[in-house]
């Protein structure tokens, strides 16, 4: 049953941007923004948390599971730090994905033959 909320919530989010792509005038670049900004907002809001705790990687895989790792970085290292945490919380708490992310476009680069553009 996990991995049926997990498709479910993620196909969901999926198919919320593919059709925001379709049936509007939103970049992608956009869209994903917008994505990780509404993981920030409803994290915020206290919404998210429960969606994480029922759906699992369905939640915390897309882009608004990015904004939610940022948003519970800076809560919980605002207590302790005070206003270094809200700058620092948020690095610390996604900062293995964004190296990962890094590391593997790299790997990717090194591996594919690019084309020139014409």
């Amino acid at each position: 049953m996990e991995y049926f909320r997990a498709f479910l919530v993620g196909g969901l989010l999926c198919a919320i941007g593919q059709v925001l792509i379709s049936k509007t005038k939103l970049t992608p670049a956009r869209i994903l923004v917008s994505y990780v900004v509404a993981g920030v907002i409803l994290t915020a809001l206290g919404l998210y948390k429960p969606l994480v705790d029922w759906a699992g990687a369905g939640a915390t895989v897309p882009l608004t599971g990015f904004g939610y790792a940022l948003a519970a970085g800076v809560r919980e290292s605002i207590a302790p730090q005070g206003w270094i945490g809200a700058v620092s919380g948020g690095l610390s708490a996604t900062s293995a994905g964004i190296a990962s992310a890094v590391l593997f476009a790299f790997l990717a680069a090194l591996l594919s033959r690019p084309n020139e553009k014409n």
